[in-house]
């Protein structure tokens, strides 16, 4: 698996320190849009083994802050898949009936099947990252929930199913751009929000849980990946060679047949 991005278990994690933008990996745009389309075709054709043989699981997990590009990534990078076999759930405000349960309840719900690729749009990681910016509950309740999500997640490595999970990680300075141009352009005045805003004012409030959750839940059955991403194109490319990778790793197959099909005389 590539070593790039990865955030090694058990080490701090200083998102201060990590680039946000491509220029330290790549400085040709048109090479890593090539080799990005040429992934693409390889994930396409990854996804039809791994649906086909029906035996193996992948869990995508993105978090970033507002405009990080997550919704973008994923129409991006996981264009031309079957969607037989993709599924994606975005996880946002509870429900009152999952507020009913407890907070892994509707995750867990959501996690993959044989056969199938499931995306997180956010994820579990909101039930630590929301309460500890917001005060929403005391740090005695969600200070427990980085080893609860890191039993979770060995759980479902040891059950079967692969994870990767990405932070997208946006300066503030192109946060503001992307915010001007959701304000700017009427078809995407829907994706602004005046909360948004709200949230901005708290971004090293942000910046400490992320950097709580990097450091103490990156585990070698559940590796999070740092992406620059102030650049579409390089954070496209990124995310794409670690699941084509992953997905290589995992080497599904088509089945073979059960009987002879030569033989077989259709009239």
């Amino acid at each position: 698996m590539p070593q790039t991005h990865l955030v090694e278990p058990n080490k701090p994690v200083d998102l201060s320190a990590i680039p946000t933008c491509a220029e330290m990996f790549s400085d040709d745009r048109p090479a890593a849009e090539r080799e990005f389309r040429q992934l693409r075709d390889e994930l396409v054709e990854l996804q039809r083994r791994l649906y086909a043989q029906g035996t193996q699981r992948l869990l995508v997990v993105f978090q970033a802050m507002d405009a990080g590009g997550k919704d973008s990534t994923i129409r991006k990078v996981f264009r031309g898949v079957n969607p037989q076999g993709v599924r994606v759930y975005s996880f946002k405000k509870p429900s009152k009936e999952e507020l009913a349960h407890d907070y892994l309840w509707r995750i867990h719900k959501a996690v993959p099947p044989s056969g199938m690729i499931h995306v997180f749009n956010r994820s579990h990681y909101e039930d630590i990252i929301v309460p500890a910016v917001h005060h929403i509950v005391d740090k005695s309740v969600w200070g427990e929930r980085f080893e609860q999500i890191n039993e979770f997640e060995s759980y479902l490595a040891a059950t079967g199913t692969k994870i990767l999970k990405f932070y997208l990680h946006i300066s503030p300075e192109e946060q503001k751009k992307r915010f001007l141009d959701r304000i700017e352009r009427p078809e995407k005045n829907w994706k602004f929000s005046s909360e948004d805003l709200e949230k901005r004012k708290h971004w090293h409030d942000y910046m400490a849980a992320f950097e709580e959750i990097l450091s103490r839940c990156s585990k070698a059955d559940a590796p999070w990946y740092v992406v620059p991403a102030d650049q579409k194109w390089y954070r496209n490319l990124a995310i794409a060679r670690t699941l084509v990778d992953t997905l290589e790793t995992m080497n599904p197959q088509f089945p073979v047949a059960e009987d002879d099909l030569q033989s077989i005389v259709i009239e």
